[in-house]
């Protein structure tokens, strides 16, 4: 992007937006030149940005908890398609791509991405990740000692999932904060080692019907380490349930599980992830119910993991292996 503005002879405002209009894919920018700071996002909305006033100066971030941090008041949301410009003069805003129908905001902000205390077009976080929990208990009922999360992501829908059905909550698993997200490290090796590192069960575990709430499983790695640790650790029975449908399909707009062979669920049903992962039984959240949770309507969103319908062109395998600098792999015979 920034060679595409940089190579430009036009006016800094034009290039961006040229820049802008020649793009497929998600993006949310923020740049600062001299004297100018610019902010833009692509015409689906992949990704979020939004705008706010700290006095008589603004600030722009990826999500609204960080406005909230530095005092700032959120005013509004950077519009798919759009190029907002800050200078001496102001705030000005250019609709340098028209919007893609309603917009396709990655749903997978809503269940795992973003932070609890944020907002997605206007709907806290938090309160739609413990509706999930809700409704997930509705859908899939069990009977139980504890409801414990697999955290951070998964509390507020572990919340959710105990006030429903009235089974007590608790932590359950220590987490060790100096480790970070296991699902994004660039091998299995280090995710494995990350999620020994991560997760410690308390002792209140032994002798328990547990339901360990998640809101999702990508590769499997993670809960079923976690499944085998609170066995290790007395369980007898773990009860899994996730906040949200089986992750399906690869994702080309910047989440990190791009092959469809790393996907425990792309191929195997309910049943089969089940006994990959251990749990005495597995239930995940339908699609319907979490849109429901997002209060948002269907096309507002992007859920192609979940539905492998995407909605941008995606290359065929070997243009996306020149893409990752690649070779691909000779066809077989």
């Amino acid at each position: 992007i920034a060679a595409l503005v940089a190579g430009a002879e036009s006016p800094l405002e034009e290039a961006t937006a040229a820049a802008m209009r020649r793009l497929d894919g998600a993006f949310s920018v923020v740049a600062l030149s001299e004297g100018k700071l610019l902010a833009f996002r692509d015409p689906h909305g992949f990704r979020p940005l939004s705008i706010g006033r700290l006095g008589e100066d603004w600030v722009v971030a990826s999500e609204t908890c960080a406005l909230d941090l530095v005092g700032a008041d959120v005013e509004r949301e950077v519009a798919p398609g759009e190029l907002v410009v800050v200078d001496d003069q102001g705030l000005r805003s250019i609709q340098a791509v028209e919007q893609a129908g309603d917009g396709a905001l990655c749903i997978f902000e809503f269940f795992y991405l973003a932070r609890p205390d944020s907002r997605l077009a206007g709907v806290e976080v938090h309160g739609a990740r413990v509706r999930m929990g809700e409704r997930l208990a509705e859908e899939a009922p069990v009977e139980a000692d504890l409801v414990l999360p697999i955290p951070d992501s998964g509390t507020p829908a572990a919340i959710g999932f105990s006030r429903a059905l009235g089974i007590p909550f608790s932590e359950g698993l220590i987490k060790n904060r100096y480790v970070g997200r296991t699902f994004i490290q660039p091998d299995q090796g280090l995710r494995e080692q990350g999620i020994r590192l991560k997760f410690n069960p308390l002792a209140e575990v032994a002798g328990k019907r547990l339901v360990v709430v998640d809101d999702s499983i990508v590769r499997g790695n993670t809960t079923g380490q976690i499944v085998a640790m609170l066995f290790d650790a007395g369980a007898v029975e773990v009860h899994v349930r996730i906040s949200s449908p089986p992750i399906v399909g690869p994702c080309f707009y910047g989440i990190d599980f791009a092959a469809e062979d790393e996907l425990v669920a792309a191929g195997r049903d309910v049943e089969a992830v089940r006994a990959h992962i251990g749990a005495t039984t597995l239930a995940y959240l339908s699609l319907d119910g979490l849109q429901a949770s997002t209060r948002r309507p269907e096309s507002a969103f992007c859920r192609a993991c979940l539905t492998r319908e995407y909605p941008t062109w995606i290359p065929e395998e070997t243009a996306r292996a020149k893409l990752r600098f690649e070779r691909p792999e000779p066809a077989r015979a």
